[in-house]
């Protein structure tokens, strides 16, 4: 499944993406909020990716994880994501995840309204949520220009570099309006 936006092309990942991904995932600044830790090598990136890539080939997909490039050059700037629950809740949650030399441009927005799009339009979801550390100030800017709202916080559940962090939860149904 591919995603289009005005400026970027969001493409499946597979396993010749591995050495971007392993790239995006190992900058200490990508890592500041995110859970995942800064992978050891490419074969633990790899197995990070592998359900992913797996989850392709199921007849019911639950694991979507797109590259993220930029139409003008083809440039790798990041990851973007959806998780379904593929039953009658019809949930996703969806994150993002860029290079720095692409933050403050607006592509984390750009793909935000993509990723909503496409889950009410192609996915059929009811609702899709997403969840941020209450400290990761940029990202929530992002998650409210896409007039999510803020249900709530979730206290200490994301494990960040030997520390359990407070999280914001965000989500947005169908027929809310949307900008």
């Amino acid at each position: 499944m591919k995603i289009e936006t005005a400026r970027l092309v969001l493409t499946e990942i597979g396993w010749d993406d591995l050495n971007d991904i392993h790239h995006l995932h190992s900058i200490a600044e990508v890592d500041e909020y995110n859970t995942l830790g800064i992978p050891l090598s490419e074969d633990e990136t790899k197995e990070i990716i592998r359900p992913t890539i797996e989850d392709q080939k199921s007849k019911i997909r639950k694991l979507y994880t797109w590259k993220i490039t930029k139409k003008a050059d083809g440039d790798f700037i990041g990851l973007a994501g959806m998780t379904l629950t593929a039953d009658r809740f019809r949930l996703g949650e969806i994150y993002y995840k860029l290079l720095p030399s692409s933050w403050g441009r607006g592509y984390a927005t750009e793909v935000g309204k993509a990723l909503i799009k496409s889950g009410f339009e192609d996915f059929h979801l009811h609702k899709i949520e997403a969840g941020v550390s209450t400290e990761n100030e940029k990202s929530i800017r992002v998650l409210e220009k896409l007039s999510m709202t803020r249900e709530g916080v979730r206290r200490k559940v994301l494990p960040i570099r030997g520390e359990w962090k407070d999280s914001y939860h965000y989500g947005i149904v169908e027929d809310d309006r949307r900008n």
